[in-house]
């Protein structure tokens, strides 16, 4: 059991999801009884028999070469985080998970940044994208975490369970989704660790979302790019974020916000941050559009 079950579901997720005509495989008369490919048909894209792929998908205890799991990788289509999470899922042994890990602390100098750079939303996120540290105009952007209790300081809870969040996000079910996709990562990196398994027991049971995106076993590593925002004070903002991992901490990010210099996106932020802000209708901005779950 333990991750080499995980190991098998996450096998059988991506079989599913491909077509005979993804894999160059003709498709027989008479309708096929799974969707996706067939095991057989991935065993032999992989060059191993089907008994071997069977034992994979079943979680056997079996150490199958890198040679194999790259071919298995090909055949399934994995990008290339679907096969650093594939890899992640066989080798982390979940007989020595279980125990809290080492409370995340950010170091004062990173914290001193932090506030340097304080034209701009900057924050650090630790495992399962617990919110660490994060500067003024982070929380004038987002949400004051420091305000929440200690539990409730995590991005993804936070993108998924507020309705602020879901307000915020111009594409809040792209920006919701890959959260998920960065949880399932780290479920990967740090099996059966007590407090991710409480967070996904939580939003599971509040979001009908979540368990949509965490059955189909998404996973997302995406480091940069452009986010959407409709913030109730200042209007519609376009911003680029980075996010680094920090060298003495892998499982530390810092992601920084930023807009492109004289765009209505930059002079938002600079309303934000030095303007005497005030409520949305003395602004002359209107009301964030509800949001569109169907």
């Amino acid at each position: 059991m333990g991750q080499s079950a995980e190991f098998g579901k996450f096998l059988k997720v991506m079989r599913a999801r491909l077509q005979p005509e993804d894999a160059g495989t003709q498709e027989s008369s008479g309708s096929r009884r799974v969707p996706g490919l067939r095991r057989e048909e991935v065993a032999r894209l992989s060059g191993v028999s089907t008994d071997y792929y069977t034992r994979l998908e079943q979680g056997r205890n079996i150490h199958p070469s890198r040679a194999v799991l790259d071919a298995v990788a090909r055949a399934l289509r994995l990008d290339a985080g679907e096969q650093a999470h594939m890899m992640d899922l066989l080798e982390h042994c979940a007989s020595s998970a279980g125990n809290p890990g080492p409370v995340q602390k950010v170091r004062p100098a990173l914290q001193q940044l932090l506030d340097a750079v304080g034209d701009v939303p900057a924050m650090v996120l630790g495992r399962r994208a617990d919110v660490l540290a994060g500067n003024r105009m982070a929380h004038l952007l987002f949400t004051d975490f420091t305000a929440l209790p200690a539990a409730e300081r995590n991005l993804t809870r936070w993108l998924i369970l507020d309705p602020a969040a879901g307000a915020l996000f111009r594409d809040w079910k792209t920006v919701a989704a890959e959260a998920v996709g960065a949880l399932r990562m780290d479920v990967g990196r740090h099996p059966n660790d007590p407090e991710t398994n409480q967070l996904v027991g939580e939003l599971a049971v509040h979001s009908e979302h979540f368990r949509q995106w965490w059955a189909g076993h998404r996973v997302a590593t995406r480091a940069a790019g452009t986010v959407r925002l409709h913030h109730p004070v200042v209007g519609d903002l376009e911003l680029n974020f980075e996010t680094m991992s920090l060298p003495d901490d892998p499982d530390q990010l810092l992601r920084i916000y930023s807009a492109k210099a004289g765009s209505p996106s930059s002079d938002a932020l600079t309303l934000l941050n030095f303007g005497e802000v005030g409520t949305p209708a003395e602004l002359s901005v209107p009301e964030p559009a509800r949001r569109d779950d169907s």
